[in-house]
């Protein structure tokens, strides 16, 4: 199935269609054209910029999802097919409208080594120093070696830190270890604000990367007062071997050009879906590539180290505001060893391959994979945004 025929309202929306308040963008062309908070509807995508010109300031309303059900019906931009169809960026018409990834001013961050799946696959790309052809064997020892259910471990407790006594005497401790099961969770920022790819979109990996895989993960919308306000999906595209030479790659292996990929929409608290909602979903993701291969993987957040409410805490409070809000991706277990190509080498991406992402009460993301120098390159950032809105008439 091509990218286009995934990019169907019904292959996209919930599992309980428009129930929701489903919030995201859409590039309006023309003249007096530009991105477009709407609200996604049965019966078409409505513009709502009278209750807010820019998602990041419809999340510091003090009810979201209230102001957008209350609000004017304003211009209809389009059905949800026709959108989405024009998403596809190999296919795209500029001269109709698109969807765009849903966040913009926010800060883009993300939370890392927060299962015990892929936290002892970070361990395991540090030790074989960003070599895929060395992370068999040395998965076999880690897994030996460490022995524990680190998923029963509670980050920061006291059998946390004897843990960590544990394999310090047996020279095992890890700088990822440290921020699964300790006090301190990793969050980082993933991307730029106004930088993330939306539906359809290609996604970015660096040229150089030779082992690399797409990270299936949700992400919470945060306001400036550090309330959790709705959620979206995300890929946190990881480059695994940059990371393996040295953890101080970070922004190399995380930040490039259309590396973040969110959408299709964000789905805003209301009566329908609630945190809760979002602490027991799981996550599907399927990889499908130009040659045939077809990887398929889940996420739960049920198994979850650190709970999304406390990492939101870890990142906004006294020491580090955040006056524009964030979306912060809550990390995945998802760390993909099946073999491609050479046997022991585990998974990589191809250029071409189709990434979608779901979960029911989400929707699905879906995406395909080329290099960062191919991607459309990032232009429209938050100065041509305040410039577009002004010549718009909205500031």
């Amino acid at each position: 199935m091509s990218i286009g025929e995934r990019m169907s309202p019904e292959n996209c929306l919930p599992v309980d269609g428009y129930a929701g308040t489903l919030v995201t963008r859409v590039w309006m062309p023309g003249d007096n054209g530009g991105p477009t908070v709407a609200v996604v509807r049965a019966d078409g995508v409505y513009d709502i910029m009278a209750v807010a010109t820019t998602t990041c300031a419809l999340m510091e309303l003090a009810d979201p999802a209230a102001a957008v059900s209350q609000a004017p019906a304003g211009a209809r931009l389009g059905s949800l097919a026709d959108l989405l169809a024009n998403s596809v960026a190999e296919a795209r018409d500029p001269s109709r409208p698109w969807l765009l990834a849903p966040s913009d001013l926010q800060a883009l961050k993300a939370a890392g080594v927060t299962f015990a799946a892929s936290m002892l696959e970070r361990v395991i790309e540090e030790r074989a120093k960003g070599d895929p052809q060395r992370a068999v064997e040395i998965r076999k020892e880690i897994n030996q070696s460490i022995g524990a259910d680190l998923s029963e471990i509670v980050p920061g407790s006291a059998d946390a830190q004897r843990l960590k006594d544990e394999l310090l005497e047996r020279d095992l401790w890890s700088q990822y270890l440290e921020v699964a099961i300790g006090p301190d969770a990793e969050v980082f920022t993933k991307s730029q604000p106004m930088s993330a790819v939306g539906p359809g979109a290609d996604v970015g990996l660096h040229p150089r990367s030779t082992w690399n895989n797409p990270e299936p993960e949700v992400a919470v919308c945060v306001n400036s007062r550090g309330d959790i306000v709705g959620a979206t999906l995300a890929n946190d595209v990881n480059l695994r071997d940059f990371e393996g030479r040295s953890a101080l790659l970070l922004s190399k292996a995380k930040d490039n050009n259309a590396s973040c990929g969110v959408g299709p929409f964000i789905r805003l608290f209301d009566a329908s879906y609630s945190l809760d909602d979002l602490r027991a979903c799981d996550l599907s993701m399927e990889v499908s590539g130009e040659d045939g291969f077809v990887l398929q993987g889940a996420s739960s957040m049920s198994q979850i180290s650190r709970d999304p409410a406390d990492i939101v805490k870890q990142t906004i409070g006294r020491v580090h505001q955040y006056p524009d809000g964030f979306l912060l991706m809550l990390g995945t277990m998802f760390a993909p060893t099946e073999d491609r190509d050479t046997p022991g080498e585990g998974f990589t991406h191809k250029i071409g391959d189709i990434v979608s992402i779901s979960t029911p009460l989400l929707g699905r993301l879906v995406q395909r994979v080329d290099t960062s120098d191919k991607a459309e390159p990032w232009t429209f950032g938050a100065r041509a945004l305040m410039e577009n809105l002004a010549r718009r008439g909205y500031l």
